[in-house]
């Protein structure tokens, strides 16, 4: 089909939730397709026009954002240029192109050095934030179902195997062309050093000497990451997935490979038998860094654990002392000494990128159960946030324990960044479908839907006008009975058990 993005009809591409437990998270949904349809940009000059916007400033490109806007732009790819906004990353990084020079129209944040009304150069913020090209590119891939634009991507760019490598071999500190800040990830024997900023959780206390984190963005030297290599080892293996779509056993088992070495060091450095979870660890003693936060559920996104710590980590979703409470996901335990209970910003504030990452590492466990609980919690925070917090909007992050957006580390008393549509979205798009009403993953290349269908549910649900490959369907359940509707044959998969959709409408009795 061929691209339209930005058109005026972009509603037309769009899936539609049926959920009849509450029919208002629907209003909270098109609410963030509409925000995301005004951070569509054009900017002459960029490698990729149009592009999502991170809804942070006009003067910088985040990769970490983007990535993960691509993880709902997927579900309406022909009118939101989402994966495609990665060329903005790949052509800087790694053929050589420069970003243009804008003209801001308003003060950027402080940090960006823009100045109103003169000519300021967009730059890549910083080229070491969370590798999730591959991820990204994986994940858009099973919508889209298109073998031509993986082998150009594989076999021609190659920016996915140039970025792994690039990581694996940083040494010291660098600033590559086009990019603002110089990176502070040091490839080690036995994983990375890092910091708060590049791994995306800004001022978390990871890392910390004692009880307290007393600095405002505490950095451990002699840390390393645990979410860094995690990412690394879903690298490997969403590169590896990506050539088994093409059938390149070599390249499979070569990518596999890599993957199987950081797993291996994954679970004999950073896991703690004792307290059954996964922690950061020092480099030179291997001792741990006992603070709890979600980076440790990048173990289950790159499923590095087995299914025994899957379900011990799920578990400290629903513990109201840790990761669990009136909403799950915070960013700090609650138990730690450095949680705040207005969020500020990485101690305590609930996030929906490293929320829909976790929840991603749930369904690859198939900790459904879990995942839905969860993530239903998640998203009537963020409702109960949109309909009695004004104004009714989508935000950077969110309070751990109120419905309203979380305070901003940088300015006090000053709430974080609002109309962030941005990664926010993945919360009433993604999380929405792919846990709430349960359609976990969708697969054009197989030409198959798996369907977690909750079991108790009495009302409506499913989900219209689901695009994927060449395949337009609706799904709609109520109890025991299911009708489908669709231009093409597949597959769907109902709690493991396999209907076969035919072109026109279906009906049967669920199993």
């Amino acid at each position: 089909m061929e691209k339209n993005f930005g058109c005026r009809n972009w509603r037309d591409y769009i899936p539609v939730p049926v959920y009849e437990e509450n029919t208002g998270y629907l209003d909270l949904y098109n609410k963030a397709w509409e925000l995301a349809f005004l951070h569509i940009k054009n900017v002459p000059g960029m490698p990729q026009n149009p592009y999502m916007d991170e809804a942070f400033c006009d003067t910088q490109v985040w990769i970490w954002d983007s990535c993960f806007m691509s993880l709902f732009t997927k579900y309406a790819r022909d009118a939101f240029p989402g994966v495609e906004t990665l060329n903005n990353f790949y052509e800087v990084l790694y053929n050589g192109k420069r970003l243009p020079k804008i003209i801001p129209t308003e003060k950027e944040p402080e940090f960006t050095g823009a100045i109103p009304g003169e000519p300021y150069e967009i730059k890549i913020h910083i080229a070491d934030n969370p590798p999730l090209f591959a991820w990204a590119e994986y994940e858009n891939a099973l919508i889209s179902g298109d073998v031509e634009y993986i082998k150009e991507l594989l076999y021609e760019k190659k920016f996915l195997q140039k970025h792994y490598e690039w990581i694996e071999n940083l040494r010291e500190s660098v600033t590559p062309e086009g990019v603002m800040h110089p990176t502070c990830l040091i490839a080690e024997k036995g994983g990375y050093r890092w910091e708060g900023g590049r791994s995306g959780m800004d001022n978390t206390p990871r890392g910390r000497i004692g009880e307290h984190a007393f600095e405002p963005r505490p950095n451990n030297p002699d840390m390393l990451w645990l979410d860094a290599i995690c990412q690394q080892a879903l690298s490997a293996n969403m590169i590896s997935k990506l050539f088994k779509i093409l059938d390149d056993e070599t390249e499979v088992s070569k990518w596999e490979s890599r993957f199987y070495e950081k797993k291996e060091i994954i679970n004999r450095l950073y896991f703690d038998a004792e307290d059954n979870f996964y922690y950061d660890i020092d480099i030179n003693t291997h001792n741990f860094y006992k603070v709890i936060t979600p980076a440790s559920f990048w173990t289950l996104t790159s499923s590095v654990a087995s299914k025994e710590q899957a379900k011990a980590l799920a578990s400290h979703l629903s513990n109201p002392e840790t990761l669990g409470g009136i909403v799950p996901f915070v960013s700090l335990s609650r138990s730690d000494a450095d949680f705040n209970e207005n969020g500020e910003y990485w101690r305590g504030s609930v996030w929906l990128p490293t929320a829909y990452a976790s929840l991603r590492g749930l369904a690859n466990y198939g900790l459904f159960d879990d995942a839905r609980k969860a993530s239903k919690k998640l998203l009537e925070h963020m409702y109960k946030t949109y309909t009695d917090f004004s104004p009714h909007t989508i935000w950077e992050c969110y309070s751990p324990i109120k419905p309203e957006p979380a305070l901003n580390e940088y300015r006090a008393n000053e709430y974080v960044r609002r109309d962030f549509c941005g990664w926010s979205a993945l919360g009433p798009i993604s999380v929405y479908i792919e846990f709430v009403l349960g359609f976990h993953r969708i697969d054009a290349f197989t030409k198959t839907i798996e369907w977690a269908k909750p079991k108790s549910f009495k009302g409506k649900i499913g989900i219209k006008n689901l695009r994927f490959g060449d395949i337009i369907t609706d799904i709609e359940a109520k109890e025991d009975k299911c009708k489908v509707k669709s231009n093409a044959k597949y597959v769907l998969k109902i709690n493991g058990e396999d209907y076969t959709i035919l072109p026109g409408d279906n009906e049967f009795n669920l199993i």
